[in-house]
């Protein structure tokens, strides 16, 4: 059962749907033989195990497995208490996924407000309002929610993702840069954020024709699609993204140093074509070394996007 006992690879099983179905098909198997409920504290308890009940908690929740996923918040409810903010957190999310029509829903939303009103800085239950507004399309609320959240938690890089998202949804391109903006500086090095805000700022300069300003903007994208290769030579995503911002500044030539007048900060056309040229020889040895490995199950869509695109280069 070495799929739900790495628990420092508990992230990827969420994310990727194989590996989550993979994980939660063990599940009865391992609740079966863990130790029983009653069981006393022990000397070989460990959080690493408090950790694989969440995780499979959260994996059942995915592939439909409710009857395991209740016995794992059964566990964890009489490991820490009922009164535990991460095990209300937990319960909310359960109660949601179970849900069987929007009433329920709207049920567990005015229990979460009941509990704030008696703790309002119960953060799982917090975010859990937040993710519930959003998922029931109230999205003005779940932003105001999220906003209001970050306020009093700057750090959170992962609250700060979800209002990107949100603004995203409601065509808010500015103020989802800033919040990605917001997460890196909680996270500075992570590779997939700085390649998120790289894809908003390039998408934020579809919708006008390039000139002086949308050239600054595009060569910011480019800067953080290389800043995302620099920490993850292998990252598609960025790759991708690198290759689109490239050509299209190469396309405007006017606006490159050396051309514009404007003194905008954006490179000469010699170091984008040098920077387009490294992208597609770097996504080119990735599609090959693809295609003589096995691809991690949810980075295949990516590599098969970045596959086409050098094909049509």
């Amino acid at each position: 059962m070495d799929v739900i006992q790495g628990v420092g690879d508990q992230s990827f099983g969420l994310s990727h749907p194989s590996s989550a179905l993979h994980a939660s098909q063990q599940a009865p198997a391992f609740l079966q033989n863990s130790f029983s409920s009653w069981a006393p504290l022990t000397a070989a308890e460990t959080s690493d195990q408090w950790a694989t009940y969440e995780y499979l908690l959260l994996v059942c929740l995915r592939t439909g497995d409710d009857k395991s996923a209740h016995l794992c918040l059964n566990r964890l409810t009489e490991r820490f208490g009922p009164a535990n903010e991460r095990i209300m957190g937990l319960r909310g999310l359960y109660q949601e996924a179970t849900a069987k029509d929007a009433s329920t829903l709207q049920s567990i939303l005015q229990d979460y407000d009941n509990i704030l009103k008696e703790n309002a800085v119960n953060v799982p239950i917090l975010k859990r309002r937040a993710a519930l507004l959003r998922s029931l399309g109230r999205d003005d609320e779940a932003i105001s929610a999220l906003v209001d959240y970050v306020e009093a938690f700057p750090t959170d890089a992962e609250a700060w993702c979800e209002l990107a998202d949100c603004y995203q949804d409601n065509a808010m391109c500015a103020q989802a840069i800033f919040s990605v903006e917001e997460a890196l500086l909680v996270l500075p090095n992570s590779w997939n954020l700085h390649a998120r805000l790289g894809e908003l700022l390039y998408i934020s300069t579809t919708s006008t024709t390039v000139d002086a300003s949308s050239a600054q903007t595009l060569a910011r994208s480019m800067r953080h699609f290389l800043r995302g290769i620099e920490l993850c030579d292998s990252f598609a995503r960025a790759l991708y993204g690198l290759i689109l911002v490239t050509t299209k500044l190469l396309k405007h030539p006017e606006y490159l140093s050396g051309n514009n007048t404007s003194g905008i900060k954006v490179p000469s056309k010699e170091v984008i074509e040098e920077v387009n040229s490294m992208a597609l020889h770097k996504s080119e040895e990735l599609v090959r070394l693809q295609q003589s490995h096995s691809t991690p199950h949810g980075a295949q869509g990516d590599f098969l996007a970045l596959k086409e695109l050098v094909q049509q280069k």
